[in-house]
């Protein structure tokens, strides 16, 4: 897939006889500092002997330092963003090496044999028809990391309706004691319902207002809001459902799954396929996680649009920032500028709120300061509309129409950290996330 040659244009994928010993040789060039304690994902063709492993040893060898620093990595089958490259010859195996990088690092070797499995792994849990959950596991302890929302779909009355019309993704805070994320009517202990400011925007979360779809694009369903049928008005109904887990993988580099989502409409069929993939990375300082997202239609044409405050790609914060958010949050833009307290600028009335390459939200929590940074894919679809709110919900959407021969694929990252964000920090989350090192496998 073009779209997706920033991220592996570069990565030569060598014949499996360059590779001796079950040993593979790979050079890294272009390693910046804003890729040091990143993950890089390198395409492999492979043995099929060798695709059973998931952890493997590495040697990362430094251009500037003698020693060889020993450390590991792991190997997954490829994701919704690196499937499209196929194997390099008939019998291998196409798989993805993960790393996180080092400081100065010019080449490793990785070492295809048994190793001690590392400690310190992801694992998913999952509280049937509820939730499944991310942790990062250790001797005895874990961590929780990101928890999705999966509750089957249920009309029997509005409660459980309103608590079931769409699935979205929680994210705890880094130490995982707390959510950071907002859950809307599906948040525990709702002794007030009219306390929950706008209980449509949830979590991490993906969807359009305005999504239209049959004969001449005439029929339409909002994926945002998911309104209920309407028997006077006989008004657009939608829902967004769980329909089954497609992939996971678990090791001590990430922990990753893959859904599948109906995007259901006009009575209650679906007119359009999600394949929702979200990976969180085992890094230092703070809590990683990749969005990616590919929608096919179910037969015909399918346009996607909205408006910047219900539609596309956004984030939105616990519901007791809006009690505070007015004093103490605050958003930090691509040209360094940091807005006043519970200011908020919004597209169209700022025409520089368009195709943004990161974006910074801080905010207040129970006395804890907490920065999620949003980071764009140069990948993704233009021109993309960002907006804010005081109460720290922000993202962009865009329009696009999604039919048979060309799914709407998008690849998004967030970044979350105690205490507030440098927009050095932030560029180079995404100098890290859009231009990674590039690699070649000797």
């Amino acid at each position: 897939m073009k779209r997706w040659c920033a991220i592996v244009l570069a990565v030569a994928i060598a014949p499996v006889a360059a590779a001796q010993d079950n040993v593979l040789k790979i050079e890294l060039k272009g390693v910046k500092k804003e890729h040091v304690h990143s993950p890089v994902t390198i395409p492999l063709s492979i043995p099929a002997a060798w695709a059973k492993f998931d952890e493997v040893a590495v040697d990362f060898h430094h251009a500037t330092d003698p020693r060889v620093t020993r450390g590991f990595g792991q190997v997954t089958a490829p994701s919704l963003t690196t499937e499209s490259i196929k194997p390099a010859k008939d019998g291998s195996v196409r798989r993805d090496l993960h790393i996180i990088t080092q400081p100065d690092v010019d080449m490793i070797f990785v070492h295809f044999k048994e190793t001690q499995q590392q400690v310190v792994r992801f694992a998913w849990t999952e509280k049937k028809e509820e939730y499944q959950e991310l942790k990062l596991t250790r001797s005895g302890t874990y961590t929780s990391f990101l928890r999705y929302m999966n509750r089957p779909y249920d009309t029997s009355s509005k409660d459980a309706r309103e608590k079931s019309y769409k699935v979205f993704h929680h994210l705890y805070d880094p130490a995982g004691k707390r959510f950071v994320t907002n859950g809307g009517f599906t948040n525990d202990n709702i002794t007030d319902p009219k306390k929950l400011l706008f209980p449509h925007h949830r979590g991490i979360m993906y969807g359009f207002n305005k999504c239209s779809y049959g004969p001449d694009l005439k029929t339409q369903a909002d994926t945002w809001h998911c309104p209920p049928e309407d028997p006077k008005k006989k008004g657009p109904t939608a829902h967004v459902s769980h329909e089954k887990n497609l992939a996971s993988e678990t090791g001590p580099v990430l922990g990753r799954h893959r859904v599948l989502l109906g995007w259901y409409g006009a009575g209650e069929k679906p007119f359009a396929l999600e394949e929702r993939e979200l990976t969180v990375y085992n890094v230092k300082g703070g809590t990683l996680v990749e969005f990616a997202s590919r929608l096919k239609t179910t037969g015909g044409k399918v346009k996607v649009d909205g408006d910047p405050q219900h539609a596309g790609f956004q984030f939105r914060a616990a519901n007791e920032i809006s009690e505070n958010g007015k004093k103490f949050t605050h958003y930090l833009h691509p040209d360094g500028t940091k807005g006043e307290p519970g200011a908020e600028r919004n597209w169209p009335g700022d025409k520089s709120m368009v195709d943004l390459p990161w974006y910074a939200v801080n905010f207040t929590l129970d006395g804890q300061r907490y920065s999620v940074c949003y980071l764009n894919h140069p990948s993704n679809p233009s021109e993309t509309r960002f907006s804010e709110r005081y109460y720290a919900r922000f993202g962009g959407y865009f329009e696009a129409e999604v039919t048979e021969n060309s799914p709407l694929v998008v690849n998004y990252r967030l970044w979350l950290q105690n205490d507030e964000i440098t927009a050095e920090q932030a560029r180079a989350l995404r100098e890290a996330f859009a231009s990674p090192p590039k690699t070649q496998v000797k």
